[in-house]
């Protein structure tokens, strides 16, 4: 693992959830009186089956290489979830190589017209680094900024954090927000060192508070297709379920559609939302 910035990144989500693990899941007495959460390192490494030493490095970041069994063995005592496990091994080099940055401003044509073909479901087409490669004319009906906002600002973690249209757009916010960051570093954490994910990252962490909090906790979450909420001004309440796909000949791209929600009236009010626009 030579990778400075991979290992920074493992040192750092090891800490934060060796600090927010639950004592009591762990059959272990509160530290004090009152502080519940919070593993020792001296507690992790015996968990783990490694030496107080070799844990204490990986926390900080050292230069070693941790075998794959070493680092599951660490993820099965802090509990972390496949994702969580997932992350862990792809910041150790277990992993697929990260994909290649953006080759180009725009999706290829063919995406830009899969796109075109999805509507009227709401649909848009992400590079790695999360910036909008492409959309359709229902997903500028239900975000109009998305074509007047620079070509630079056109990532979605940005427009998320930073565009009130979106924060109005979204009755759940808070809880969207911290879902997409935590989402957005389990897809990156292996290019966490890469120019185009640093400049994200800390743009945001001068811009928004609530990012910049966020990040601090260290969650990942990996995708799962699931209802959303949007508050659209002109036609109330949409239900859309929230699906993503890579095609097999792009894989670095993802594309993201909104389709109705079973028993919604999301297609309706789709519709009319396209006619008015």
């Amino acid at each position: 693992m030579n990778n400075p910035g991979r290992r920074k990144e493992l040192g750092l989500f090891l800490r934060a959830r060796r600090d927010q693990a639950l004592r009591a899941d762990y059959g272990l007495p509160p530290v004090g009186r009152t502080r519940e959460r919070g593993l020792r390192r001296e507690e992790v490494a015996f968990l783990s089956g490694v030496s107080v030493t070799w844990y204490t490095w990986l926390e900080q970041g050292r230069d070693i290489s941790p075998s794959r069994q070493v680092l599951e063995a660490i993820s099965r005592a802090l509990h972390l979830s496949s994702t969580g496990l997932g992350y862990v091994l792809s910041l150790g080099g277990y992993a697929t190589a990260a994909p290649a940055g953006p080759a180009a401003d725009t999706a290829p044509p063919h995406i830009q017209r899969l796109l075109d073909a999805l509507d009227p479901n709401p649909s848009f087409a992400l590079f790695p680094d999360w910036g909008v490669a492409g959309w359709n004319t229902a997903y500028a009906a239900l975000y109009p900024n998305i074509a007047k906002v620079p070509a630079a600002d056109r990532n979605l973690l940005w427009l998320v954090f930073t565009d009130p249209y979106v924060r109005n757009l979204l009755p759940d916010w808070e809880t969207t927000s911290k879902r997409f960051l935590a989402e957005f570093r389990a897809e990156t954490g292996q290019r966490l060192g890469d120019p185009d994910i640093q400049y994200q990252v800390e743009r945001l962490k001068e811009a928004s508070p609530e990012f910049r909090q966020g990040w601090d906790l260290y969650d990942i979450l990996g995708f799962e297709s699931r209802e959303r909420l949007f508050h659209h001004p002109a036609v109330g309440v949409l239900q859309l379920e929230h699906h993503q796909v890579s095609p097999s000949d792009r894989p670095d791209l993802h594309i993201v559609v909104y389709t109705p929600a079973p028993g919604s009236g999301a297609a309706a009010q789709m519709k009319s939302l396209l006619a008015a626009a």
